[in-house]
């Protein structure tokens, strides 16, 4: 065999278990992200998927957040407007994380079979907040 095909040969194995490893990397970590909505239609067509890691994005339905200090517990709706499902979530929120209307969230976590998502995470974002000082310092 001559060099250049050894060469060549050398660099598609290299090549093809360098791919392998990243194809098997993303499958191992990917995770879905879905609308409330999404998560529906995805439950509906296949009931396999419950309690499958998973991020959701969403808002806070105002008016829904009930706090337990005593057990760091937070349970609250979100919605897209067209789904809803209620959160359970036990630890620390962000201190974004407010009874302000327009409360945009990721919660990262598990739908169980009850309906309710049982959230690992939650990552809130209110720009509101932020944009009249942003607004300020710019004049």
């Amino acid at each position: 065999m001559k060099a250049g095909h050894k060469f060549l040969l050398g660099a598609a194995l290299i090549v093809g278990s360098v791919g392998f490893l990243i194809a098997e990397g993303v499958k191992e970590t990917g995770v879905y992200f879905l609308t409330p909505a999404e998560l529906a239609e995805k439950t509906t067509e296949d009931p396999t998927f419950y309690d499958v890691g998973l991020k959701m994005g969403a808002k806070v339905v105002p008016g829904s957040i009930r706090r337990d200090p005593g057990n760091r517990q937070v349970d609250f709706q979100v919605s897209d407007g067209v789904q809803s499902y209620p959160v359970t979530y036990r630890g620390l929120v962000p201190d974004t994380f407010t009874d302000a209307n327009d409360i945009e969230v990721i919660v990262e976590g598990r739908l169980g079979r009850d309906g309710v998502f049982h959230a690992t995470e939650v990552l809130a974002k209110c720009g509101s907040r932020y944009e009249a000082a942003y607004d300020e310092a710019k004049a």
